[in-house]
């Protein structure tokens, strides 16, 4: 079993929790997957790797993967399938355009870390359970950080059986929490990106403003942060304005897709979401301008061009 607080769990009664998986395949080895599947290498897993651009994998195969040209070929045999790709079609795509989900073997688990639409999760729960395939939307927060340590927020939707036999692999990953049915993990996410996305351009309004009176940015971070206004954002987000470090861990693109799927969500659920709404044109536009490849605190810089900072 896990240990217990490596996960915390919706409130199911105890189960017992299936053998430890052995064989493990991830699709996907890019800015988040690769992290991932180094730390399933060192756990001991058998790990079978694939990405669209294999050379993103190669490194994998120093660490004892096996690293495929074809995501059929990797998941032949998997106990475990992780997808860790880059939006809702592409999931599609590489599942069921591809064959993917038609090479694994019967009852196999698939276990979706990438950020899509709830829809898109339901739907695809469904289509691998006509399959005979089973599914767990699980996607993360964190970013690269988190992921090479090992500490991601993940948040799961699925059934709380699938869940637990996913738990030996995403223990090596970082702390899971059952929020519910398929597509539910989903909507915590964007939940999450959401808070993220808003929480950002608050801090660099902020900093700004206080920055364009004179005061001292760094410092007025330093002193806001022992206050309310104390956050995961303020603190590592506030930092890289300051030091003006816009490298991406989490790019504006990224952030973008998010806030579009959830404003997408919104209308699909009859709720209105205003400032999701003002927050996905805010991003829109600074891609626009050229920032598309920014970290998404790079919503700074937009935010300092309209007002004539540089």
């Amino acid at each position: 079993m896990p240990n217990p607080r490596q996960s915390r769990h919706s409130k199911e009664p105890p189960m017992n929790t299936p053998a430890s998986p052995s064989t493990v395949a991830l699709l996907g080895t890019g800015r988040m997957g690769l992290p991932m599947a180094t730390r399933l290498c060192q756990a001991g897993f058998t790990v079978h790797a694939w990405n669209r651009n294999r050379a993103k994998a190669e490194p994998l195969a120093a660490l004892g993967a096996q690293v495929h040209d074809h995501a059929t070929e990797a998941v032949r045999g998997a106990d475990i399938v992780i997808s860790m790709l880059e939006n809702g079609p592409v999931v599609e795509q590489v599942l069921f355009g591809l064959g993917t989900a038609q090479a694994m073997k019967p009852g196999a688990l698939v276990v979706d870390m990438a950020s899509i639409k709830p829809a898109e999760a339901r739907d695809h729960a469904a289509r691998l359970q006509a399959m005979g395939l089973r599914h767990v939307d699980a996607p993360v927060s964190g970013g690269t950080v988190a992921a090479e340590a090992g500490t991601m927020a993940i948040m799961a939707g699925g059934e709380a059986a699938d869940l637990a036999q996913a738990l030996p692999v995403l223990q090596h990953l970082g702390t899971t929490t059952h929020v519910g049915p398929h597509g539910a993990g989903q909507l915590a996410k964007l939940a999450n990106q959401m808070i993220v996305g808003i929480s950002i351009g608050a801090v660099s309004e902020a900093l700004l403003m206080c920055a364009k009176g004179g005061a001292d940015m760094a410092k007025v971070r330093e002193a806001i942060g022992g206050g309310f206004a104390r956050s995961r954002i303020l603190e590592l987000h506030g930092q890289r304005m300051v030091d003006r470090d816009f490298a991406p861990r989490a790019t504006m693109t990224v952030q973008h897709k998010d806030l579009r799927n959830a404003l997408d969500t919104a209308a699909g659920l009859g709720f209105a979401a205003p400032i999701t709404e003002l927050f996905e044109r805010l991003y829109s536009e600074a891609i626009d301008h050229g920032l598309a490849d920014l970290d998404h605190s790079g919503l700074f810089v937009e935010l300092a061009r309209r007002n004539g900072m540089a």
